[in-house]
């Protein structure tokens, strides 16, 4: 039997999200699993992915192999950086505080990798509000410039030929 870890979907249309189960390959997509490892939320930006890290781990080092996609999820947590440097102390390249060592060093700079886009795209955001505030504040002074502009020549003309009849009346007077 081939075990695999793969992506359940799951939501409405145009609003799916997924679960990430461990299952039988021959099981149908959506179908039987053996267990499930997590929460993939791709509708979030960034996508949001809550995950066992334990249990996908032991999974992966007993052999369940994952499809592309949850590869790459396993991948972004640091399934696969965990399980490649466990395999280094396996073959004795490594001991087991080398590994956590690397492997927390790792966590940070992903860690700091993620709040910088995190604060990028919030500042972008805030940003973009700016922008359309100011463009819909000069939208709105364009505005009420031609519509004064519309308002004070009608004004004046009636002003002028009111100046104008005023004086042929007072000549026939």
């Amino acid at each position: 039997m081939a075990v695999k870890i793969r992506l359940q979907r799951h939501g409405k249309k145009d609003q799916a999200f997924f679960h990430i189960v461990v299952a039988d390959g021959r099981a149908p997509r959506d179908g039987k699993f053996i267990e499930k490892l997590g929460i993939y939320n791709p509708n979030t930006n960034p996508a949001s992915i809550d995950l066992n890290f334990n249990q996908a781990l032991s999974w992966l080092q007993n052999g369940a192999q994952p499809t592309d996609t949850a590869r790459a999820i396993l991948s972004y947590k640091g399934v696969l950086m965990k399980k490649h440097l466990l395999d280094g102390v396996k073959k004795g390249a490594l001991t087991e505080d080398q590994v956590e060592q690397k492997f927390n060093k790792w966590l940070q700079d992903k860690e700091g990798k993620i709040s910088g886009k995190k604060d990028k795209l919030s500042s972008d955001q805030k940003s973009a509000v700016a922008n359309r505030l100011k463009a819909e504040k000069a939208a709105n002074e364009a505005k009420a410039a031609k519509i004064a502009a519309k308002v004070t020549p009608a004004a004046e003309t009636t002003e002028t030929a009111e100046s104008t009849d005023a004086p042929a009346a007072e000549d026939n007077a």
